[in-house]
């Protein structure tokens, strides 16, 4: 569990006869209720941006609970009422990024065939990386240091793989792509789109483009995406 304590509600008695003088008399403290739950909901976003750019920053070793309070604008006392600790902080994080990719990596339209899903995979997940460079960057830097963390996150994330590259094998079968290796392939069109996060400051810096601009963002994703289908023969 990523979050120490839940949302702080005031515990109200049942309307029962017995009990209905008490509850009418709490009804109008639903209001104030409701406004605490949303600030302790807003607060959790903070905290949590807070960590992603600490652990994109310095990694878990080199990330501390000071660090993150400090960018959430909290004490670090406070910062403890709200999670358990930053190594559980961090595998949410984790967590949430294998959730998203799970979605990017999604083959659910294999009847149209190679060049179209493809083309969908390699613009999601270059989106991906324009938009979220920082969580790239935690989950390669996850991977570098032998994946101590996210191993056992990853059985979903593992079996869509695999199922990737099932249909892979069905377009090499049918004459729709050239015989590739399917995983490799996959890790290949992985390395590449990923390049585009973690070394954005590189692109930005010999390309002499913004890496918000949005005409450079779709000429990358083009260029991209011909390299990628033209290496596997897709026709």
């Amino acid at each position: 569990m990523l979050w120490h304590h839940a949302v702080p509600m005031t515990r109200r008695p049942s309307a029962t006869a017995k009990d209905s003088a008490i509850a009418m008399a709490e009804e109008p403290d639903a209001p104030a209720t409701r406004g605490r739950a949303r600030k302790y909901t807003q607060m959790l976003g903070v905290i949590y941006q807070a960590a992603i750019e600490v652990f994109a920053a310095d990694g878990l070793a080199g990330a501390s609970t000071q660090a993150i309070a400090d960018r959430a604008g909290l004490s670090k006392a406070q910062l403890h009422y709200y999670i358990e600790s930053k190594e559980a902080l961090y595998r949410q994080v984790l967590q949430d990024i294998i959730n998203d990719w799970i979605g990017v990596f999604g083959f659910s339209e294999e009847a149209f065939g190679p060049r179209k899903v493809l083309t969908d995979l390699i613009q999601r997940k270059m989106l991906f990386s324009f938009e979220h460079p920082l969580r790239s960057r935690i989950f390669a830097a996850e991977m570098m240091r032998g994946a101590p963390v996210i191993r056992d996150l990853m059985g979903t994330s593992k079996q869509r793989t695999q199922q990737a590259a099932a249909v892979i094998q069905n377009w090499i079968g049918r004459g729709l792509m050239d015989p590739v290796d399917p995983l490799l392939f996959l890790f290949h069109l992985w390395a590449v789109t990923q390049f585009y996060a973690d070394h954005a400051a590189q692109v930005a810096f010999f390309r002499e483009t913004p890496a918000s601009d949005e005409k450079d963002r779709r000429y990358l994703t083009e260029q991209v995406t011909e390299f990628l289908l033209k290496g596997a023969g897709v026709r």
